[in-house]
């Protein structure tokens, strides 16, 4: 995290460059022109607009459920430059540079380029902004409440294709496949974390020796908990995570937690008992594949009757019009050795985020049984464990280059 002595000194550092009102002044003049005087993108008319849109360059499975790129790596970033259109070229060209030099998918490279708390709140709009600082959600955790600059995403099938496009944007590679290096975020950025991690069949298995992950993890386990996650039913559209209007319309937010994870005893359970607590104590195990599982409001029924509930029958509850609210694309991680998730959600405003938070708490269900309580029996809460919350902004992609309101 992002010490305060560190934000001090960067803050003095830009401000006495620049300065505040030098700088809000240069970015509400660039409203006009987020990338200063560039050409447009050449490639942006076989390019989404929105950063965030993936679905279509996604594989899909048997049942239509989109399938994640294997591999994530993601970097926390703190501004080593004040704005400027020189610098707004900069970050803007780093992003084409990786956008010619691989396909906009799951083969090639997915990206995005966010901006955190921490730049809007240096700029005086984090108020006005459509992200806050994150916040504690649960009294069962005592998460690291982080901010960031940015963060840049980057997602695929092929984990060289991240190596690569990591030395480039952050080091001396003097080609990214077959594009010249136009720009590296590197010259803009210095990297305050990096994290990395991987979703498929397979890949828990492969990383049996982290702590908190069995030996014995089947070899078809999606994730570390060993059912498939991501099913079309339990997530948001693309269109209902963008920002609808204003002026960061276009773009969504991401909520990103660092969630440990401890499966060793979740694995002694009976996979009857598993269903139970991921899903819903009226499913069994031979209701699991990746089709819809359409859950009927009767959690707290099941508390009642059962003493337990499961996960997804809580967050269920948190829809609207009956749709799911937020787009997950998590993935397990072994940062540190140990097993866990970076849970990246995208959603409209983090509030959405926040309802579900609060529905999978599953506090208002604790009367209901003795024998469920914060964390015992309440879903998955006995098993994880949230680290650190950090939130951001996705401009659309002719955007991108330091948002402005």
């Amino acid at each position: 995290m992002t010490s305060r002595r560190g934000l001090l000194l960067r803050l003095s550092a830009l401000t006495g460059a620049a300065g505040l009102s030098g700088c809000s002044s240069l970015l509400a003049r660039r409203a006009e022109s987020p990338t200063g005087n560039l050409d447009p993108n050449p490639r942006a008319d076989e390019l989404p607009i929105r950063q965030h849109a993936w679905n279509e360059r996604l594989q899909s499975d048997a049942a239509g459920n989109d399938l994640l790129p294997h591999h994530f790596r993601l970097f926390m970033l703190d501004l080593d430059a004040s704005p400027s259109d020189t610098t707004a070229e900069t970050v803007e060209l780093a992003m084409r540079t990786l956008e010619d030099a691989y396909e906009f998918n799951s083969a090639g490279l997915l990206h995005m380029l966010g901006w955190g708390t921490s730049y809007f709140d240096t700029y005086g709009s984090l108020d006005s902004s459509p992200i806050r600082s994150p916040q504690v959600l649960s009294r069962t955790d005592d998460p690291d409440l982080q901010a960031f600059d940015a963060m840049l995403v980057l997602a695929s099938d092929v984990p060289s294709n991240l190596s690569a496009a990591e030395s480039a944007m952050f080091d001396t590679r003097p080609r990214l496949a077959d594009a010249e290096i136009q720009g590296r975020l590197g010259d803009v950025f210095s990297i305050a974390d990096r994290r990395g991690g991987f979703v498929g069949e397979g890949l828990p298995a492969a990383h049996a020796d982290a702590e908190g992950v069995p030996a014995d993890i089947p070899e078809e386990a999606h994730m570390f908990s060993g059912f498939f996650a991501g099913r079309k039913g339990t997530q948001a559209s693309e269109h209902r995570v963008t920002i609808d209007d204003g002026p960061y319309a276009g773009g969504t937010t991401i909520h990103l937690s660092r969630i440990n994870e401890a499966f060793d005893n979740w694995w002694e359970l009976a996979q009857s008992d598993q269903v139970k607590r991921l899903f819903s104590a009226e499913f069994s195990p031979g209701d699991i594949d990746r089709g819809d599982l359409p859950f009927a409001d009767v959690v707290r029924e099941h508390a009642s009757s059962e003493g337990e509930v499961g996960h997804f029958e809580k967050v269920a509850r948190a829809r609207k019009d009956g749709e799911p609210i937020i787009l997950r694309r998590d993935f397990n991680t072994i940062d540190g050795g140990q097993a866990g998730l970076h849970f990246l959600s995208l959603q409209e405003r983090p509030r959405d985020f926040e309802e579900v938070r609060d529905a999978m708490n599953g506090w208002w269900l604790r009367e209901e049984h003795e024998d469920l309580r914060d964390r015992q029996n309440n879903g998955l809460l006995e098993f994880i464990e949230v680290v650190s919350r950090s939130n951001f902004y996705v401009p659309p992609r002719d955007k991108r280059a330091f948002p402005t309101p």
